[in-house]
């Protein structure tokens, strides 16, 4: 979800002292993030109830005014999904557990601030004629809209009961690690609901059985980026000064007029893989390629350089199609502006790099050849083979690039048709044989 929300008016109340909130989530934009909130438009905690990340990337269940609990944990992590269970049941007896928080499966017990419920105290919650809202904070009327900006993924309410994660997911027997599972056999309650966000075409879909059917607003897109499959996004934590990050980390921004540059979340083990990147010069200069991760974090994190100019990197210029190789220029293609499709394949069994404009290859000798893939033509050989790399865009004096790793979407901008070759990934144009979108999936089986 990126610049989206969902939304649906309670016509009945529920269960104000018993419920439990079920989401999977991936960010890829830090600070205030609205996961989920319950609004009457009214400054009270009367009528708020909000489930988000403050601005220190704690996670907050709150009122308007009071903080049930607000986490010591920071969740900067915007490689991988997380699974957050929110469960309350304030008839409870012990104080401690109205309110109970669980990430990957897991009971979190370490709080800044944790303010228990009074013993079957009503929350702001399931209230008729409030709003619901799944990805943004309404807050003070429609013209407050505070919207998430990431991925949010099997979204469920489950209406007067307080359950436990093992609803909702479970540990992997062979890897250890905590995965989705379909809910079955739960009575969802009045308001209960489980968005699944199958149906591309109708995303506000109810999968629990109420019919509990919530309004989409703004572009909001189905991904294929998932729990079970995680792709890559650009990182939030690398080069945050001057970078604008926005449409679930596909779209990069510089307003420096100096180069900034920045790394995808995923880096590339063995194996070949492939991206895409739609330009847009917008009064400034691109570099795409490939960084060394490594060195990147530790020496050029919020520096003044493209990805061509440190240790290990490799950099195609828009301006003059020229190749930068740690810094040094020499010829390699022509020019590249605004509507291009720069495409990027990375060979990491054999230490290459190849760069497309528009689908044609460039040749290494100033300008572009056949659409076909050739090995033997174009190709950059990496500058070290002990690096870890991986994708990078560079962006100055407000050039904007949209990144597009495997989930067909340039930003929030579908692609207008799919090359061949994606073996599930989508891509503008026609993915080289042997290479694959740089996904969880993939690595496993091609890495």
């Amino acid at each position: 979800m990126a610049d989206s929300y969902l939304n649906k008016t309670i016509s009945s109340t529920g269960n104000r002292r018993k419920f439990t909130i079920s989401t999977w989530i991936k960010r890829s934009k830090l600070g205030v993030a609205q996961i989920f909130a319950n609004a009457f438009y009214a400054n009270s905690d009367s009528g708020f109830t909000s489930l988000r990340f403050n601005s220190n990337d704690k996670l907050e269940f709150t009122g308007w005014s009071t903080a049930w609990f607000v986490s010591t944990q920071v969740f900067r992590d915007t490689s991988s999904w997380y699974h957050i269970v929110v469960a309350v049941d304030t008839e409870n007896s012990t104080a401690g557990d109205r309110v109970r928080v669980y990430v990957n499966g897991s009971e979190m017990t370490a709080f800044d601030t944790e303010n228990n419920p009074s013993v079957n105290q009503d929350l702001a919650f399931n209230v008729s004629s409030y709003i619901h809202d799944v990805g943004a904070n309404r807050y003070q009327g429609s013209s407050g809209v505070n919207t998430y900006n990431g991925f949010i993924s099997h979204f469920a309410l489950v209406d007067g009961q307080q359950l436990t994660p093992t609803s909702f997911g479970e540990t992997d027997a062979t890897s250890g690690i905590w995965k989705f599972k379909s809910p079955s056999g739960i009575s969802w309650g009045t308001n209960g609901v489980h968005l699944k966000f199958e149906n591309s075409g109708a995303l506000g879909t109810d999968s629990s059985g109420q019919g509990n059917n919530y309004t989409v607003n703004g572009t909001l897109k189905q991904s294929i980026d998932t729990p079970s499959n995680v792709y890559p996004t650009l990182n939030p934590s690398f080069n945050l000064s001057d970078i604008q990050l926005t449409e679930a980390g596909m779209r990069t921004k510089n307003t420096n007029s100096n180069w900034k540059y920045i790394n995808s979340t995923l880096a590339a083990p063995s194996g070949k893989w492939y991206c895409e990147h739609k330009i847009n010069i917008n009064g400034g200069y691109v570099m795409v390629g490939v960084t060394d991760m490594q060195y990147a974090t530790s020496q050029d994190k919020n520096s003044y350089t493209h990805c061509g100019g440190g240790t290990g990197g490799v950099g195609f210029y828009n301006a003059d199609g020229d190749k930068y190789l740690q810094a040094s220029s020499s010829t390699f293609a022509s020019s590249y502006t605004t509507g291009d499709i720069i495409g990027c394949a990375l060979d990491m069994d054999n230490n290459k790099v190849y760069f497309s404009k528009n689908g044609a290859w460039a040749n290494g000798s100033g300008g572009y050849g056949s659409s076909t893939f050739d090995a033997a033509v174009g190709a950059i050989t990496l500058p070290t083979t002990s690096a870890t790399y991986g994708f990078a865009v560079s962006v100055r004096s407000s050039a904007v690039v949209q990144s597009n790793f495997g989930t067909g979407q340039f930003g929030a901008t579908t692609i207008t048709s799919a090359g061949a070759n994606g073996n599930g990934s989508l891509f503008e144009y026609d993915v080289p044989s042997g290479y694959y979108a740089l996904n969880t999936k993939n690595i496993n089986t091609y890495g």
